[in-house]
């Protein structure tokens, strides 16, 4: 029996929403788990706090907006109910809960969806351009990003796991083993800690850790990282054809501000297939 028996995804007014229903939805299928569609928007008057100003035209047009992109995320639900997408439930926030309420929500979810930032859509989003990371930072949960390029969906039948021996990656492995025990192949890329450089024989622990689970996983070892393992991860991922890339995620969260790790900030901006995190 799946330990997924909850998903909860962020939907949204973007058009990128349905393609991350239609992937709720497909893993709710495999494992037997209800999805929770919950649009928690940022007040306007928030995610522009220096481009407004106070007034009563103002206040009228923010709300108009608002209203408007909650009516949008329900037709995105609607649709896929309509197509047979029938594990969606919707679920709305009220306006002023925004970020912290969602971040709540996850904290009680198996799985949480959420869609990566698309700089192209620029002030049209609902949601600040670091909404993940702040979630990744304060839920505790492991959230599975969904690339704005992502049409098609499709059975996520071979996994990356990036893996180094630290608490990020670990908890990532962790929650991916739902995922990677429905996947046809499994490939761990391992490489080096800056502080202890892996060995031949590091690689038998984790191999049997993934075998006690089910998982036979082809395991490939790399030297010490370097700044552009992000990009080496995304290569590989295009190489081997995955459909999912697991990894830990690296930074820290300051005032209106989430500094990520070098790795983490290449693979949310050059993501092209769906991306498991855990903070």
């Amino acid at each position: 029996m799946s330990p997924l028996k909850s998903i909860l995804v962020h939907v949204d007014s973007s058009p990128h929403c349905p393609a991350r229903l239609a992937l709720a939805h497909q893993l709710a299928e495999a494992h037997d788990s209800t999805v929770t569609a919950l649009f928690a928007p940022t007040p306007v008057d928030l995610q522009f706090p220096f481009g407004v100003s106070p007034g009563l035209e103002v206040t009228t047009m923010a709300n108009a907006l608002e209203s408007k992109r909650r009516d949008l995320a329900r037709k995105h639900v609607d649709a896929a109910l309509n197509a047979g997408l029938t594990r969606l439930q919707w679920a709305e926030l009220p306006r002023e809960q925004g970020l912290i309420g969602f971040t709540r929500a996850a904290m009680v979810a198996d799985l949480v969806l959420m869609g990566q930032h698309d700089p192209g859509l620029g002030a049209a989003q609902d949601v600040p351009a670091d909404y993940v990371e702040w979630t990744l930072n304060d839920c505790g949960r492991p959230v599975l990003v969904v690339p704005y390029t992502l049409q098609h969906v499709a059975p996520m039948r071979i996994a990356l796991v990036a893996w180094k021996p630290c608490r990020e990656a670990a908890r990532a492995l962790n929650a991916s083993l739902p995922l990677l025990q429905h996947a046809d192949e499994v490939h761990v890329a391992m490489w080096d800690d800056s502080q202890m450089p892996q060995t031949a024989t590091d690689a038998g622990p984790l191999q049997a850790y993934l075998q006690n689970h089910g998982i036979s996983a082809q395991l490939h070892q790399h030297g010490p990282a370097t700044p552009e393992l992000g990009d080496h991860l995304l290569s590989m991922a295009a190489d081997l054809d995955a459909g999912l890339l697991v990894m830990g995620c690296y930074g820290h969260a300051r005032i209106r501000e989430w500094v990520t790790g070098g790795v983490t900030r290449t693979v949310m901006s050059s993501m092209t297939l769906p991306v498991l995190m855990s903070h």
